[in-house]
């Protein structure tokens, strides 16, 4: 975090730290850099839209004036020029909701969950792209919509992204290093964890975002978590005992994403050796992706509210044990 805001600082920007609780030194060390902290009430939900919306009210009431605001996530470093630059095609286009650029893994290397975390982030250049949690956002577009919707615990942005686009913004992916980020995942649970939410947000998207928010992508994506990753196996071993075991040959099945998902990777230009990783843990991800969708019907269908699904940290709450 620390590393986060020495690369935002200074040059007379107002930067605003919004802290969700924090037990450590984050606070004072956001106040020694002259940042300005808001400390969310943490009786309430948490998600990381709400936590954007009260930084960025927090920001309005100090500089009503600004034009511009640089969402970033805490575990980011924001690259040296990119404010700038966004900020020049952003005044030159006055209909440009968000622009975006490239975020790298600051350690891709040290473990393949960071890896594939890296190949991730490599999405198409262009325009009429969806945006993760770093982007320079116009106000006014963002004063529009009326921000980001407290209710989504992942892919926020993506889901203020089909609002953008449903009101005439467009938002652009520029070939410019934006952001260093940290995934710090080590170890196949965090990597689950995360999967799992991913695939939480594919449900609750999927369900809220309707008529001119529909998002094919998500639409999709639900679709294959549902069927790699809980219908083929349910049919593959509930037909193992009657079969002898013969119906256990329809794994094999999975051969086929992965060689889908590695020519994807190869048709990026990445590496043999990234691109089947990358393969691999795409289709064996559709399992806890499954659970993830699976989760979020079950409170949506009982009416529990969403609570955050977080894979970094010393420990999982409870509630998402």
């Amino acid at each position: 975090m620390e590393r986060c805001l020495d690369s935002v600082v200074g040059r007379e920007r107002v930067v605003v730290y919004v802290d969700s609780g924090s037990t450590d030194n984050s606070v004072l060390a956001a106040t020694a850099r002259g940042v300005v902290v808001v400390q969310l009430d943490m009786s309430r939900p948490f998600t990381a839209a709400r936590a954007r919306n009260a930084g960025f009210e927090r920001l309005m009431q100090i500089a009503p004036d600004v034009q511009f605001v640089q969402f970033t996530d805490g575990d980011c470093e924001v690259v040296e020029g990119w404010i700038d630059g966004a900020h020049r095609l952003m005044l030159g286009e006055a209909r440009l909701g968000a622009v975006f650029g490239r975020r790298h893994e600051r350690h891709r290397d040290a473990s393949i969950y960071n890896l594939v975390c890296d190949l991730e982030w490599d999405t198409p250049l262009g325009g009429d792209s969806a945006f993760g949690g770093d982007a320079m956002v116009r106000v006014a577009a963002l004063r529009e919509v009326g921000g980001y919707d407290p209710q989504i615990i992942a892919s926020e942005d993506r889901e203020l992204w089909l609002r953008l686009r449903a009101a005439g913004w467009s938002t652009r992916r520029i070939d410019a290093r934006m952001t260093l980020h940290d995934a710090q995942i080590h170890d196949f649970r965090k990597w689950w964890k995360r999967s799992e939410r991913t695939g939480h947000a594919y449900g609750q998207l999927t369900s809220l975002c309707r008529g001119a928010l529909h998002d094919p992508h998500h639409d999709r994506s639900q679709r294959r978590a549902v069927a790699w990753g809980l219908l083929l196996p349910a049919m593959v071993l509930g037909a193992a005992w009657p079969t002898a075991g013969w119906s256990l040959i329809g794994l094999l099945l999975y051969a086929i994403p992965v060689i889908r998902a590695r020519r994807h990777g190869l048709a990026r230009g990445w590496a043999g050796r990234e691109a089947l990783m990358f393969a691999v843990l795409c289709v064996v991800g559709r399992f806890p992706e499954a659970i993830g969708v699976v989760r979020w019907h079950w409170r949506r269908i009982s009416g529990r509210v969403p609570t955050l699904i977080e894979y970094k940290g010393p420990a999982l709450r409870d509630n998402e044990k």
